[in-house]
């Protein structure tokens, strides 16, 4: 497969040449979002990563990012559709090399712990990963049609309006229980007022019965 050297777009903004940002290099050659949009989407969404057993910290653009991760911007931001190339029992049946991936469009190809990008029939990235012609390739995503692409973004809408309720719904919540704090708090500082007013009373009460107490003198 022809190897066309890229870094994305990398080298616009940082001199870096030795990191692991093939996720975010591959994306960027193959969709055309500016390399630090793409990079900065993703820290975004590794932020939000929840800790697991398996995973040693969470994603970064710069340093490796988890699938599940890059996934939700590929899928869920652009849109993108992926197509798998292995099936359970299949063993590997494509491979980076000529004839075995489309040759028109740009696509993002999935290999083991390595993303990169195939624009038209060409191999893009800072190195040829494609060992010869034997690297396995897992799966690509592609761009979406017209159709797939107005159904994303309508389920992006239906998402956004979702996201929104549940927004208003929770401040909302927020709202009726800090207004029922402060109802307490006026009660309970009522009780206590009265507490007080009791407990002064109820001294007042037995200094005027001591005071009435009469000495009874010995015998």
């Amino acid at each position: 497969m022809r190897f066309v050297y890229s870094d994305g777009g990398r080298s616009n903004y940082f001199r870096a040449t030795n990191v692991s940002d093939c996720v975010v290099r591959a994306i960027a050659n193959a969709t055309g979002v500016d390399y630090k949009e793409a990079y900065d989407a993703i820290n975004t969404y590794a932020k939000k990563e929840r800790k697991g057993a398996c995973r040693r910290g969470k994603s970064s653009a710069r340093d490796g990012v988890y699938k599940e991760t890059y996934r939700k911007y590929l899928e869920g931001d652009l849109g993108w559709v992926f197509v798998p190339c292995m099936g359970i029992g299949t063993g590997c049946t494509t491979h980076l090399r000529d004839g075995e991936l489309p040759v028109d469009g740009s696509y993002v190809v999935k290999t083991s712990r390595h993303l990169t990008c195939v624009r038209e029939g060409a191999l893009v990235d800072t190195y040829d990963c494609s060992r010869d012609g034997d690297r396995c390739v897992y799966g690509y995503w592609r761009a979406p049609t017209e159709s797939e692409r107005a159904e994303h973004a309508l389920r992006k809408a239906q998402k956004a309006s979702l996201d929104a309720k549940r927004k208003a719904d929770a401040e909302d919540l927020a709202k009726r229980r800090e207004e029922a704090r402060k109802a307490n708090k006026k009660v309970m500082a009522s009780y206590a007022k009265r507490i007080r007013e009791l407990r002064a009373k109820l001294r007042r009460l037995e200094k005027e019965r001591d005071s009435k107490l009469v000495e009874v003198p010995s015998k």
